[in-house]
């Protein structure tokens, strides 16, 4: 009787193990900080040169991230391939010219044409209209007595004196780019902006890489001149311009002149790519739980200074490979999620979110078909706002889960306060707060098509984008345990029986 006891109780316990074994917490777990600072050293190694895009440093960093969801048999997530790939340009002038009244003026002492802007072409005008300071706000619109379709338009730089605009920041109507956007309204063909800081050193005539080889319109071509180039368009009208128009505004006039206008560049093409890996679901197999970092960073200067970047994002990078490898192991124990699993990591969020853009452009899977985005980026160290708090080594900010679907939050807390455990922050859900951090990474692509999106971050520090962001100063405990909280997310939302809802309007602050 007690021998049969015995094997009772063995067998209980048995069984018990195994189903331990296949539970959440067991494939969470395989998240350990040992494998991250073992990932982390080589993605924020002096190899991989800052992964600034493009760069061979980046492409050694997508090798290394497609060797690993190559070893975890994640099947390749582009139709057959890893990477998803898309163009970049890049801009080198190759001559450029201005003349008024057969009168040629010098490039750097006298005139620069705008790099990012600017197209090949050679123009005469027999007309330029002077527009003040190019401004349109509320009751101020310098284009109201005069028509400039067609035609080459002169402002001012700055505002005029006791000005407030509507709009701060990079929107503000003051600003260059609004006020070449209010003179392409009008229609004008060409501006030239009228600076004091004539003449200038140098001039760069390669432009940055960009995304915006083939535009739907062309900006005016634009230029900026010095105030002697003005008084020669405008004769008497253009002596002493800049002091005269803080005191006795001119108004805006048609100035006759014979103008010329030239600028020719050649254009290199690159290519980036975002490294895609994907875990096939069971009987949902054909809606999607996407998970994203960005896996760039700034890259190098002189050639030496290296931006290694592990923090952001080798942290998010290193949690999508630890977490690729614990959903592996689940589906390997016959445990796989209902729904597939896209791994991705993105390039150019640095440069302006163009890995994740181009993908929310040009989706592998139907965007409509994809519940979630879980986008981590920065979550290896402890932010600076945690330093001295009684969490420091227990918190995460989670941003954006109360936006779009009202299934965020409560998921996200039921998982956390079932396995995690984390201080969930909530401050940068704040839609007045001046970081704007909702708008800042990769899941506010997605965001914008109407998918939920749930941003996991530590918040800043003093090493953030510094050559200093090296390895040695993550905490990879606390790392561990917030990729675990992003795993047990994922893990309710690829099994759970509905989509998530996506009932809540995405609202855009006023400026984007």
């Amino acid at each position: 009787m007690k021998k049969l006891f015995f094997i009772t109780g063995l067998l209980f316990s048995l069984i018990s193990y195994a189903q331990k074994k296949n539970t959440p917490p067991y494939f969470a777990a395989s998240i350990s900080a040992d494998d991250m600072k073992k990932h982390l050293y080589i993605i924020a190694s002096k190899e991989m040169e800052g992964r600034d895009t493009p760069s061979p440093g980046l492409e050694k960093a997508a090798d290394y991230i497609e060797n690993h969801f190559r070893s975890l048999g994640l099947v390749p997530g582009n139709n057959g391939t890893y990477r998803q790939s898309y163009p970049l340009y890049k801009d080198s002038m190759t001559s450029t010219g201005l003349k008024v009244n057969g009168i040629s003026f010098e490039l750097n002492k006298d005139f620069q044409p705008n790099l990012n802007i600017n197209h090949t072409a050679e123009m005469r005008f027999s007309e330029v209209v002077f527009a003040g300071y190019g401004i349109v706000d509320g009751e101020i619109n310098a284009y109201k007595d005069v028509e400039v379709t067609g035609k080459l338009v002169m402002i001012l730089d700055g505002s005029p004196s006791g000005y407030k605009p509507s709009v701060s920041g990079l929107a503000s109507p003051a600003n260059v780019l609004s006020k070449i956007g209010r003179a392409q309204e009008h229609g004008a063909v060409a501006v030239l902006f009228i600076y004091n800081n004539y003449p200038r050193k140098t001039f760069n005539g390669v432009s940055s890489y960009s995304m915006d080889g083939y535009a739907e319109s062309l900006f005016p071509q634009t230029f900026s001149v010095s105030a002697e180039v003005a008084e020669k368009i405008m004769g008497a009208d253009g002596k002493g311009l800049i002091e005269k128009m803080k005191t006795s505004p001119l108004p805006s006039k048609t100035y006759t002149a014979d103008i010329d206008l030239s600028y020719f560049k050649a254009t290199k093409t690159a290519y980036a790519s975002n490294v895609m890996g994907l875990l096939e679901g069971t009987d949902k197999k054909d809606e999607y739980v996407l998970i994203t970092s960005h896996y760039d960073h700034v890259g190098k200067r002189n050639d030496s200074t290296i931006y290694y970047g592990a923090d952001d994002d080798g942290s998010g990078t290193t949690s999508i490979l630890e977490l690729a490898e614990a959903y592996a192991k689940a589906k390997a124990a016959g445990k796989g999620p209902r729904r597939s699993i896209i791994f991705m990591t993105v390039s150019g969020e640095e440069k302006g979110l163009w890995g994740s853009e181009y993908y929310a452009n040009h989706p592998v899977y139907p965007l409509e078909k994809t519940s979630v985005d879980l986008n981590i980026d920065m979550v290896g160290r402890i932010g600076t706002e945690y330093l001295k708090d009684k969490d420091s080594a227990n918190y995460i900010y989670v941003i954006g889960d109360d936006k779009l679907s009202t299934d965020l939050t409560p998921i996200t807390n039921e998982v956390n306060s079932k396995y995690s455990k984390l201080k969930l922050d909530r401050k940068y859900n704040d839609p007045n707060d001046p970081n704007r951090f909702y708008f800042r990474s990769d899941h506010y692509n997605f965001a914008e098509k109407g998918i939920p999106v749930i941003f996991y971050f530590n918040g800043t520090h003093a090493d953030y984008h510094r050559t200093t962001d090296t390895p040695d100063k993550i905490n990879y405990k606390l790392m561990a345990k917030r990729a675990q909280l992003v795993f047990y997310t994922a893990w309710d939302m690829a099994n759970r029986n509905e989509m998530l809802k996506r009932d809540i309007k995405l609202v855009k602050p006023k400026g984007f």
